[in-house]
């Protein structure tokens, strides 16, 4: 068996990466999040009132009930490729679904309060060409929330994975600044979920503490770390991470 405590001692490029990410690591709560803990976090803290709301990679375009539900005197806009297999089973329809190449989103530059972006990123083309859009059409105090994979297998032709250092590295090429990244699902859970067939007792860990972050929790609490360190570690073995950019 191998030490544990070998394993989790870090090396000196780990903590190279630690000192680059930290002002982008929370210190508030280690919880696993998802994109709209974000979205809800920022509303309670009043950080932002979005009045236009575009929804990237919206697909069915479902989260149009919630941001009717949670900002109602805002703006919502979804938009997507021409084809997929999400946008294929959408039901609704209107003016207010956009169709674009998955890089140029046709709208008027510094226009858009809150681009929401839930598990696309990862079945983007051209994710660093497509982040350069989202610096142009963001507001001057606007945000860019979403979520995307890290250690998560092939699903719906998903071209990749982002490491959380290689993400906040695209994210500070296309102009913007990672506010936030937080953890969610472990990776080894969300591999043994796929590999197991998704069997639907294994989707509450997308709502709990999933196995490999309790651990972790577990560990740091006899050494009693720093918010911000248990949210690293959780980091290196996240299967899916939340985040929160503003322009630069």
């Amino acid at each position: 068996m191998p030490n544990s405590k070998k394993l989790m001692r870090p090396t000196k490029s780990v903590e190279n990466v630690y000192q680059y990410m930290k002002p982008s690591i929370p210190a508030d709560h280690c919880a696993q999040s998802r994109a709209t803990d974000i979205v809800e976090a920022y509303l309670a803290n009043k950080l932002f009132n979005p009045k236009t709301i575009l929804d990237l990679g919206c697909g069915i375009g479902d989260t149009i009930s919630y941001f009717e539900k949670k900002i109602p005197a805002s703006t919502w806009t979804g938009i997507d490729i021409e084809s997929s297999p999400e946008v294929n089973a959408r039901t609704r329809s209107g003016d207010q679904f956009l169709t674009f190449d998955g890089v140029n989103i046709p709208v008027a530059s510094k226009s858009i309060d809150l681009i929401y972006s839930n598990q696309v990123l990862e079945h983007v083309r051209h994710p660093e060409q497509l982040l350069a859009n989202v610096s142009r059409v963001l507001s001057k105090k606007g945000y860019f929330i979403g979520q995307t994979s890290q250690l998560e297998p092939y699903h719906s032709f998903s071209f990749w994975n982002f490491t959380f250092f290689g993400f906040k590295k695209i994210c500070e090429d296309a102009g913007l600044v990672l506010e936030e990244i937080r953890p969610s699902i472990d990776g080894p859970t969300l591999i043994d979920r796929s590999y197991k067939g998704r069997p639907k007792e294994m989707s509450r860990w997308f709502g709990e503490e999933s196995p490999v972050n309790q651990e972790i929790e577990a560990k740091a609490l006899t050494e009693k770390q720093k918010i911000q360190i248990i949210n690293f570690r959780k980091l290196q073995f996240c299967g899916q991470f939340a985040f929160a950019c503003r322009r630069k």
